[in-house]
């Protein structure tokens, strides 16, 4: 049975205590994976045929696994086996760094290492390694994080763990209306006051932005183009540097006075742009539309 008959993606994920398995536990989380942390061994295999009958509900399940269950390595590997010999042929990540950076990422955190006991730092790294080397031997993937950035480091898992889709930049185009105050979720907020406002026009003043009266009036004022333009360029090197940083949320504030005309008519515009053009998973939200 491959991952098309069976309809599920699982993934291990492990490796050395302060190599970055919560990092990657997150980043599997923001590409759509069910994530477990720390499952005991011998029920991954039922978390596994859970998901499996969901009915389409969890199609990738990544179990995250490490020392803290002393009978660990074994049995991992024996469920390793079992879950290959079911058909979900699960992919074994695993996580290393050098003593070296291991021990000042612990210093810096001020903890303990799970496996120390009454000795150092040291003799726990070596404990750990030496009870995972097999592990590592069978793994999939061997991701070594000693110089490697918390960004860095999430872009290697989406390249081996995402899809187009998952690791595309989410956006957000938020219309609103500045009396109502500015919207506190925004990361970047635009004043659209610079155009001229339909209310003042009575037969346009009961219609809103999503009114074609509205959205051809608005758009076909002077500076209307030039705006869409050139804000859509900046947002490809924001969203560019956005998506380096391991940023994959992204929400755009338009504004105008009540959030009916004219911001909702540029974000519904903008939006269409930039989901055709520049391949950005894009929705519109209209904060205040309907408050008047």
């Amino acid at each position: 049975m491959t991952d098309e008959q069976s309809g599920i993606e699982v993934a291990v994920v492990s490796g050395l205590s302060g190599a970055g398995r919560s990092t990657a536990a997150k980043c599997l989380e923001d590409l759509g994976w069910f994530v477990v942390d720390n499952l005991p061994p011998e029920l991954i295999a039922t978390m596994v045929e859970l998901g499996a009958r969901s009915s389409g509900a969890v199609t990738r399940v990544a179990v995250v696994m490490d020392v803290r269950s002393r009978a660990f390595t074994e049995d991992l590997g024996a469920v390793i086996k079992d879950l290959d010999a079911r058909g979900y042929k699960p992919k074994v990540l695993f996580l290393e760094a050098t003593d070296e950076v291991l021990i000042r990422r612990f210093e810096q955190v001020r903890r303990g290492h799970p496996l120390q006991g009454e000795g150092r730092l040291a003799d726990g790294i070596a404990a750990e390694r030496s009870l995972l080397s097999k592990l590592r031997s069978e793994a999939d993937l061997v991701l070594d994080t000693t110089s490697l950035s918390v960004h860095q480091l999430r872009s290697k898992i989406e390249d081996a763990f995402g899809t187009e889709a998952s690791t595309r930049t989410r956006l957000t185009v938020l219309s609103f209306g500045y009396k109502y105050g500015l919207p506190m979720d925004a990361d970047l907020v635009m004043d659209c006051r610079f155009l001229p406002n339909p209310f003042w026009i009575p037969e346009l003043r009961e219609f809103n932005g999503l009114d074609e009266e509205v959205r051809n009036y608005v758009l076909g004022q002077e500076g209307a183009e030039e705006f869409l333009q050139s804000y859509q360029q900046l947002l490809r090197l924001v969203g560019a540097g956005y998506h380096r940083e391991g940023k994959r949320y992204l929400t755009l504030a338009l504004g105008c006075t009540g959030g009916k005309h004219r911001s909702v008519a540029l974000a519904e515009e903008l939006a269409r742009r930039l989901a055709e053009d520049d391949g950005m998973m894009v929705k519109t939200v209209h904060r205040d539309l309907g408050r008047e």
